[in-house]
């Protein structure tokens, strides 16, 4: 039994919600894009679900020259009998609002953090979720459509910034096989659309905002911004080269975003933003690309000067996690 079919036998007559992370990327909406049309190859319709809002217009782009049909939960109407597969995330997460229905499966490629227990589990560290929906159409020896391949081929490209970071010999496979069947004039046109006047102001707070600690960058970005935008920075300021980690937070509905990126071999950069953040909030991720957050209704406890206590907390937790900040520029 492949694993696809082991899903399958899980969902019986149920109606089936994909739901993504919150804010979804090309990884989370190729994920289940490509799931959604698996299921549909085993006549189970499905819908694609996710909180939040598509923030960026590339992404808007790639969900409509794909094709791709995917609801506000704002706009869905769930019921508790539905069955919920979450991709590229888990339950109980910071970025995972519950949605209504039962999580029955789970197919991710983050660190495994949630307690919740699922039917049916397919975890694996790859560059992207999309690498695992790709052996499923190889598993079982279904083709894949143009539309389909592009939005895989494309977010294995965006989540591992263009196999620089987290790259697994699964995530070249899947380029290997994606890469003759997509639409290569569409992911040049992705490509080609990344920046935004947003993207430019948010890179221009970045640079005045700028605080660098002996190889660590604070950026506190002054307006709410979305996640991938936070994220956009987060790499910017880590390209400086006299910075190894990057830490770069932003307002977010009443709370504060952060993302960090880390080019340290010794240090899980979700390690730090969980250990940095306890008490705060929450935090967590892959070993050099993490994020977190600070609940609304914790934000009181960062006192008059909330920038001063952010870096004293991240600073004084790699003293903890046995790093000296002071060392982090020659490393």
């Amino acid at each position: 039994m492949t694993r696809l079919d082991e899903l399958v036998s899980r969902l019986g007559s149920n109606n089936v919600v994909i739901q993504t992370h919150n804010f979804p990327d090309p990884d989370a909406i190729a994920s289940a894009f490509g799931l959604q049309y698996l299921l549909s190859t085993r006549k189970i319709p499905s819908d694609i679900v996710y909180f939040g809002k598509i923030d960026k217009f590339t992404f808007r782009l790639m969900a409509d020259e794909l094709h791709i049909t995917i609801f506000p939960a704002d706009e869905y109407e769930g019921v508790e009998d539905d069955y919920v597969i979450n991709v590229d995330g888990q339950k109980n997460n910071a970025n995972f609002t519950d949605l209504a229905g039962q999580e029955i499966a789970c197919i991710d490629h983050h660190p495994w953090v949630t307690t919740y227990q699922y039917g049916f589990v397919d975890h694996r560290i790859v560059g992207a979720c999309a690498t695992i929906i790709t052996e499923y159409f190889t598993e079982n020896d279904i083709a894949i459509p143009k539309d389909v391949a592009t939005a895989l081929l494309y977010a294995i490209k965006v989540d591992t910034q263009n196999f620089t970071k987290g790259v697994t010999e699964a995530d070249i496979q899947a380029f290997s096989l994606l890469n003759p069947l997509a639409d290569q004039a569409l992911i040049l046109r992705l490509d080609s659309n990344e920046l935004t006047i947003d993207d430019l102001r948010a890179y221009g707070a970045a640079i005045q905002n700028l605080y660098a600690d002996d190889g660590v960058g604070f950026v506190h970005i002054p307006f709410e911004c979305p996640d991938r935008l936070i994220a956009m920075v987060s790499n910017f300021i880590l390209s400086l080269d006299c910075v190894v980690l990057s830490i770069v937070y932003a307002e977010r509905n009443g709370g504060i975003k952060f993302s960090i990126r880390s080019e340290l071999p010794d240090m899980k950069a979700g390690d730090l933003a969980h250990l940095a953040l306890a008490g705060l909030g929450d935090g967590g991720g892959h070993p050099m690309i993490a994020g977190g957050l600070i609940f609304p209704e914790d934000m009181g406890k960062l006192g008059d000067h909330p920038d001063e206590l952010i870096r004293e907390r991240f600073l004084s937790t790699l003293h903890g996690m046995g790093i000296d900040p002071k060392q982090l520029a020659q490393l």
